[in-house]
């Protein structure tokens, strides 16, 4: 399909969706809302940069921020996988499934997972003539109303303009703190006029932490990840932001759940030469610390680069005011 803005523009509003009787709610127009929340994810990732060829990989990160719109769905049971919209998607007329070299011939075959999604497939792309039209701000922000009216109703549409707010918004104050752009002071003016904006900034340190530290925990080294895109570890700051506002990844680390909680609790810290400190405290009774003690004067994992290592001076703040030097 050779098209223009508005070819596109009805394409979007003609999307083949979901429409089970009973599966869904007034707030999705009772309409499956998989394939309108995948191409919002897709416009955000490009308008943040994220994206910049006409190649979409059904990446993690892309998963996180479908996940992200899904999440805005109350009451929302269904285990979303968006391996169903990213393969089903092909039955419009502007999207192309790239088949990995030797999988051609098992185009076709039932996709139910992102594990087997990434088997067989490469990624998507979109028609040239729409992806350009994408790289234009106003033709991309058409496409998104199209997309955001007609598939959910007037009660949930604020809530998902401000979504994309925040995923825009909070991926290029990650790239700011990365120090691979400046923090894009107009996002951050827009949020904070829809009242967003700390939830900008806690996506984005997040995005930052994580990506630092590839997913991995710095205090136990435990990296895990499910193939829709959950990830074990928390961005977790040094010193709280309350106490001194700073989201420079110097004051962060990527932790686990326990790692991040028993942190916070000053149970572990760090000390000068960037070795784990396990208090005393965790083996008083009725405690059952088990591998955390096995963590006490191992080596943290530090991102690659030393100018992201986490600042001393955040560590000895911790050691001072939050660390259990006794039982």
């Amino acid at each position: 399909m050779c098209g223009t803005l508005d070819q596109y523009l009805s394409s979007f509003a003609r999307i083949r969706v979901d429409r089970s009787r009973g599966s869904w709610t007034a707030l999705t127009n009772r309409a499956s809302p998989y394939k309108p929340f995948l191409l919002l994810s897709i416009l955000d990732h490009i308008a943040s940069g994220q994206i910049t060829k006409n190649f979409i990989e059904p990446s993690f990160e892309l998963t996180e921020t479908f996940q992200e719109y899904i999440a805005l769905l109350p009451h929302n049971d269904r285990k979303a996988s968006m391996s169903y919209p990213f393969y089903h998607l092909e039955s419009s007329d502007f999207w192309e499934m790239i088949p990995r070299f030797g999988e051609e011939h098992r185009k076709g075959r039932s996709i139910s997972s992102m594990k087997r999604l990434r088997e067989l497939y490469l990624g998507a792309r979109f028609n040239k003539d729409l992806f350009m039209l994408l790289q234009m701000e106003h033709a991309r922000e058409k496409l998104r109303a199209v997309l955001v009216q007609t598939y959910f109703s007037p009660a949930i549409q604020p809530t998902i303009w401000q979504q994309s707010m925040i995923n825009c918004g909070s991926t290029k104050y990650a790239f700011g703190l990365l120090g691979t752009s400046e923090v894009d002071a107009g996002y951050l003016l827009r949020a904070n006029a829809a009242e967003c904006a700390a939830k900008v900034r806690d996506q984005g340190f997040r995005k930052a932490i994580v990506r630092l530290y590839a997913h991995r925990c710095a205090l136990c080294g435990i990296k895990m990840l499910t193939s829709e895109g959950r990830t074990v570890v928390d961005a977790a700051h040094i010193i709280p932001f309350s106490e001194n506002r700073n989201d420079h990844p110097t004051n962060g680390m990527a932790l686990c759940k326990l790692c991040h909680w028993s942190f916070d609790e000053g149970l572990m810290s760090v000390d000068t030469h960037y070795d784990v400190m396990v208090s005393p405290a965790v083996k008083k009774d009725p405690n059952l610390p088990g591998h955390i003690l096995t963590l006490s004067d191992r080596p943290i994992f530090r991102p690659t680069e030393s100018r992201f290592w986490p600042a001393q001076e955040s560590f000895a703040w911790h050691r001072k005011q939050r660390f259990r030097k006794r039982d």
